[in-house]
């Protein structure tokens, strides 16, 4: 979205058109799926509608299946073509921009298949907050003691980004909800974080990460560093430490993957499967395809140790998204690529409200300056005027007025309620 959109304010009319393929009609803001889960920010803030934003760009929502570089020709699966049973949509070009992300990596745990829950987008986050809330009420309603021990065991497989925010703000929304539950208290819940490696957040350094086990810690989050996810059949949650927690919430935040569709172009990829590009943000050996993001292996021009890629996050993405986009622009007019070279600013990271860890050009800061640095970098990196603005909005009323608990989990199944009336005649519930 980002390399389109500086496409769209460099080309000159008519100079170029813009073809931007996505399976959704948003971007989504992924750092702040997290505050969306525990209801800091509305859903709908959380990401950004491409039509609205790329207004000088067709739009096609839809799927890349393949890519014909030789030819020129991306093969395009949309909603029409499955719903007509006809075949892909022939896309032509003449400069290919491969940017699709990562997805999550999964590995063969026994059961995850069928109870995991991701942490990717949007939805997973909503339906993780219902899910979470849904728990706590079935704890209060059960006289069955194994149902409520299971329904307030809350298993986080992961310790990155995705992993310890994401714990770290629905904690904290559910330790906040137990007040209207008089027959749950915050101890009768337990938070387990699992980690292969021996810390957590590697991104901000040792100290502070070790600074976050302890807040987590002291917060009552059972930290199990250098443990493995082995099986969760049965909502058993199985650890390579031999304990087996029953629960019926494991969230999968345990690394990602390029993309499959980078293995359908034809394009030379690294061992890990990500496109091995040029310091233009050219792929290599390939003439008219450019990719960044988590998809591209960029070398690091400013790492001290030569065949260093960028590291696959946010910070880089952008960065590289506008010198992507410059530079097609300037082999359109034929003048000299640039060079993409960025000096790490640093990480921030959020453990819940007023809670977080910042690592900013060398200087580190924990808790409340922490959590304001993640808020405001984010603030500043999210697209758009009117986003920043109605997430500043959200913000303010969210530290004026009372957190919302409502668990909205039909809106998951819309026809569930429907049908059921349908089938018996009788009207659905009353709100």
């Amino acid at each position: 979205m980002y390399t389109a959109l500086r496409l769209q304010r460099k080309l000159k009319r008519g100079e170029a058109g813009i073809v931007l393929v996505e399976p959704q009609p948003y971007m989504t803001y992924q750092p702040f799926l997290p505050e969306a889960a525990a209801g800091s920010i509305s859903p709908r803030h959380v990401v950004v509608p491409l039509r609205r934003v790329l207004r000088g760009c067709r739009i096609v929502v839809g799927e890349v299946r393949g890519v014909d570089h030789d030819k020129r020709v991306a093969s395009v699966v949309t909603p029409a073509t499955e719903e007509e049973g006809g075949g892909a949509l022939e896309i032509p070009y003449d400069h290919l921009v491969l940017a699709p992300g990562a997805v999550s990596r999964t590995l063969p745990v026994p059961g995850l298949a069928e109870y995991g829950i991701g942490f990717r987008n949007v939805e997973e986050a909503i339906g993780l907050r219902n899910h979470v809330l849904e728990q706590l009420d079935i704890a209060s309603s059960t006289r069955d003691a194994e149902v409520r021990e299971a329904a307030l065991t809350f298993v986080f497989v992961g310790g990155g980004y995705a992993g310890v925010e994401a714990l770290g703000e629905l904690e904290n929304m559910a330790r906040y909800a137990t007040r209207y539950y008089p027959d749950i208290v915050p101890e009768d819940m337990k938070w387990v974080l699992v980690e292969a490696a021996g810390r957590i957040l590697p991104e901000v350094g040792e100290a502070l990460g070790t600074y976050a086990i302890r807040e987590l810690r002291g917060r009552n989050v059972d930290v199990r560093l250098e443990t493995r996810l082995v099986s969760c059949e049965h909502r058993i949650a199985t650890l390579s430490d031999g304990d087996r927690l029953p629960t019926r919430t494991l969230v999968w935040t345990a690394g990602v993957k390029p993309a499959p569709v980078l293995a359908a172009t034809g394009l030379p990829l690294t061992a890990s499967g990500r496109l091995r590009t040029e310091a233009t943000l050219r792929v290599a050996g390939a003439e008219a395809a450019w990719a960044a993001g988590d998809a591209a292996a960029v070398p690091d021009l400013t790492a001290d140790e030569p065949g260093t890629w960028c590291a696959p996050n946010a910070q880089h993405a952008l960065r590289q998204a506008r010198v992507l986009a410059d530079n097609i622009v300037a082999e359109l007019r034929g003048r000299p690529l640039a060079e993409y070279r960025h000096r790490h600013a640093g990480s921030v990271a959020s453990l819940g409200l007023h809670e977080g860890v910042a690592r900013v050009y060398g200087r580190t800061f924990k808790g409340y300056p922490a959590w304001l640095l993640h808020r405001l970098y984010h603030l500043g990196r999210v697209p758009t005027v009117n986003r920043k603005a109605r997430v500043l909005a959200e913000w303010i009323l969210s530290g004026l007025f009372k957190r919302e608990i409502v668990s909205l989990g039909s809106l998951e199944h819309p026809g569930t309620g429907r049908g059921s009336a349908a089938g018996t005649g009788r009207a659905p519930d009353a709100p």
